[in-house]
């Protein structure tokens, strides 16, 4: 398995998440049903979620698994950057399935963030995207408060993509 750029790897499936990092949980709900969560696990677990999104996705695996080295590439057109990783867990349960993947040398930012499908005691499907970073390229670093935004952003996308996803399904 590929080094992670920083220590704390596997904090996003057990936490607490680090201090020393910008911290990001978002939760939303993204459909109902024993195949709901069906659909949004495997899409989230098999990369699709990423690719539905528009976020080309490079893996060694068509699965998440611990040591599956990811490059994604967010961003639009010619402002996309290459955003290398390694999957640090990855789990597929009754009731939660998803993944965590951490920094490796090149990504411009240290950090992890996970992808987790839940499903509630009333039906409800929910993908929580939890993540911890702190810049380490200069031009990260100028981005200042807008980095944030970003990742709230693509936090969001990643929901509406899943919500998609699951609905074309059923």
């Amino acid at each position: 398995m590929a080094l992670t750029t920083y220590p704390e790897a596997g904090a996003t499936q057990r936490g607490p998440l680090p201090a020393g990092y910008r911290h990001l949980r978002r939760r939303m709900r993204v459909g109902a049903g024993d195949a709901a969560f069906t659909g949004a696990a495997e899409a989230v677990l098999t990369w699709r979620m990423h690719e539905a999104m528009g976020v080309p996705v490079k893996s060694g695996a068509p699965r998440a698994a611990p040591g599956v080295a990811v490059a994604t590439r967010p961003g639009l057109g010619p402002l996309r950057i290459c955003a290398p990783c390694v999957v640090v867990w990855a789990e597929e349960g009754e009731r939660r399935a998803g993944f965590g993947y951490g920094t490796v040398a090149g990504h411009p930012l240290r950090g992890e963030e996970a992808f987790v499908v839940t499903r509630d005691d009333e039906g409800g499907v929910w993908l929580e995207v939890v993540a911890f970073s702190r810049p380490v390229r200069w031009w990260v670093r100028l981005a200042g408060p807008v980095l944030p935004v970003f990742q709230r952003f693509y936090a969001y996308r990643c929901g509406a993509a899943l919500r998609r996803l699951v609905r074309t399904r059923g």
